[in-house]
């Protein structure tokens, strides 16, 4: 019996581990109502297969009436796994279904923290996408985005334009600034994510970027065969600067494949891999289908340096030049597990390993990639929490490219929705 979310309101959804919580099931429509009259029999599931405090196997069903319209389940959710609580009417000897429901139990490390979905790789028609910054912040709010960076091609200054474009309206999507960072002499492409500069125009001033560069690779131990060291030097520089503004910085796309050729070397990328001069690596980038290859590439990469002890964080980002024609935007982004989405909080839970990157391309299931704790974790989420947030989330982005079109309303509107969203997605959680 598949679960549909947007029938009914399961509070909490998501519960402490190795405690009993009482679940609430609410329909939302009448024609999935509770009989006040009938009985209801729920078997529990637990999808890891132990729960031995309650006593399962053995000990898997109750019997139960709603109240009030609602199916009050008590239980002793044990263990950081999903677990399934199916419900059927009791019909004499005979059991009609009624729907599974879905419950996530969580240790407390990721039970204090909140899921916010993010893209942190966008171009905007400063550079080379199709829309304004305002409009590709809003279009971001419509598919569900709790959080966004416009990072045009060597310009920080679109970013702070989709900022201004709603300048005194209290939003639930954080708008960011960035950049893609391209130094000169130096193929690797970087992000700035939420860093307070722009790292792009620090190359300016050549001469003192070069000797700022030129002391870092005086510095550098003897690097893999066949890597520049100037390049990698660059790099070095480049992150470091964008920690200095207080920003994420993003190793990109490793393995696009351009010019014939993979756009870095391959002696670079393992330097950068070996020595790990950034914040986050792009895992899950924004490729076309046909270029489906290169995320393959990365993600078989990722697991290679892990098999070697060197972990890293991960994002998933589009890179869309476009929100509304062409592909790539809504494809691929960025779970970040965090105590909010404050970029202090979620910069700090990337670099603490507590994200995945998504892989959501049009008419195939979506894929997470990363720690496998939290892609299980992400998979129920996006199966069973995520369809009815951004289905909140829809009407927000609408209004917020309203806003941007010239009506009157929209702010006023806007303002009525602020909290709605994040209200309704910290009711799933039993604190």
């Amino acid at each position: 019996m598949p679960s549909n979310p947007l029938y009914y309101d399961l509070t909490p959804q998501i519960v402490r581990a190795d405690s009993e919580t009482a679940v609430r099931i609410h329909p939302l429509f009448e024609h999935v109502a509770f009989k006040s009259d009938a009985v209801y029999e729920v078997t529990y599931y637990p999808c890891e297969e132990f729960s031995l405090r309650s006593g399962w196997p053995e000990k898997n069903k109750m019997a139960l009436r709603a109240e009030n319209g609602v199916l009050t389940v008590p239980w002793y959710f044990e263990g950081e796994q999903e677990h399934v609580l199916r419900v059927e009417e009791a019909q004499g000897e005979r059991r009609k279904p009624v729907q599974d429901f879905r419950v996530y139990s969580l240790h407390d490390d990721l039970y204090s923290r909140y899921p916010y979905k993010g893209d942190m790789h966008m171009h905007s028609f400063r550079s080379d996408g199709q829309e304004s910054p305002g409009y590709v912040a809003g279009a971001c709010r419509r598919i569900g985005l709790d959080f966004m960076a416009l990072t045009d091609h060597g310009q920080f200054a679109p970013s702070l334009e989709s900022q201004k474009a709603f300048e005194g309206i209290d939003l639930d999507l954080r708008i960011y600034p960035g950049e893609e960072v391209h130094p000169p002499q130096n193929p690797v492409h970087m992000i700035n994510f939420g860093g307070s500069f722009s790292v792009n125009d620090l190359f300016r001033d050549k001469e003192s970027y070069y000797a700022a560069v030129k002391a870092i690779e005086e510095k550098l131990p003897a690097l893999p065969p066949g890597a520049s060291p100037y390049q990698y030097a660059s790099c070095v520089f480049c992150f470091e600067k964008i920690r200095e503004g207080g920003g994420l910085g993003i190793f990109c796309h490793p393995y696009w494949f351009t010019d014939n050729r993979y756009h870095i070397s391959g002696a670079l990328t393992s330097a950068i891999f070996e020595r790990r001069p950034f914040d986050a690596y792009e895992l899950i980038g924004g490729y076309h289908r046909f270029e489906a290859e290169s995320n393959t590439l990365q993600v078989a990469r990722y697991h290679e340096e892990r098999s070697q002890g060197r972990e890293m964080p991960v994002v998933g980002v589009s890179d869309a030049h476009g929100c509304d024609r062409g592909d790539l935007f809504g494809w691929y982004y960025t779970i970040v597990f965090s105590p909010s989405s404050g970029l202090p909080d979620l910069a700090e839970s990337v670099k603490g390993f507590y994200s995945v990157a998504v892989e959501a391309m049009p008419g195939e299931m979506p894929r997470a990639y990363g720690p496998f704790r939290f892609v299980k974790y992400a998979l129920f989420l996006m199966r069973e929490l995520f369809p009815r947030h951004d289905d909140l989330c829809y009407e927000e982005g609408r209004w917020m490219l309203r806003h941007l079109s010239g009506d009157p309303r929209a702010a006023d509107m806007l303002t009525r929705l602020r909290g709605r969203t994040e209200a309704w997605l910290k009711d799933r959680w039993g604190r």
